[in-house]
């Protein structure tokens, strides 16, 4: 089974079928993610997004080559990605605020931790349980 994962970027049409993103930073195993990996999309609140719009399947991934002369550089990748489903009850920092204290394993604490411990935009990997958790979000409620 592959590893789901999740990217938290400006997105500029939440309904589009596509998306593509360049040279986006990489934590928690987020540089492992490859064509064909289920991906969630979070509109960034950092650029004015509302949180979680969309699910769908990574098309390309390619590694961004790191630039001469720097020791310490994060991973980044650029993605394609197809829309599969947009999601359905909202999903973003303000939900994810009360759930920050959960216990390990939490699926709520788990995102919270991994996208706003450090609130820049990134590609990360998810627990399957986080991902069963975020595929609530697209069922009828």
């Amino acid at each position: 089974m592959r590893k789901p994962f999740a990217i938290k970027a400006e997105v500029r049409d939440p309904r589009a079928k596509t998306f593509d993103f360049v040279a986006q930073k990489t934590m928690y195993g987020g540089r492992h993610v490859a064509a064909g990996d289920v991906i969630y999309v979070f509109a960034s609140e950092n650029e004015g997004g509302q949180g979680l719009v969309a699910r769908g399947i990574v098309t390309a991934s390619a590694p961004v080559a790191r630039k001469p002369g720097l020791a310490r550089q994060t991973p980044r990748v650029s993605l394609s990605i197809r829309r599969t489903a947009l999601a359905r009850r909202p999903l973003g920092r303000r939900e994810l605020k009360p759930l920050a204290g959960g216990a390990d394993g939490d699926p709520g604490a788990e995102l919270g931790f991994r996208f706003y411990r450090q609130a820049t935009d990134k590609v990360i990997g998810l627990s399957q349980a986080a991902a069963d958790f975020l595929d609530t979000f697209f069922r009828r409620a």
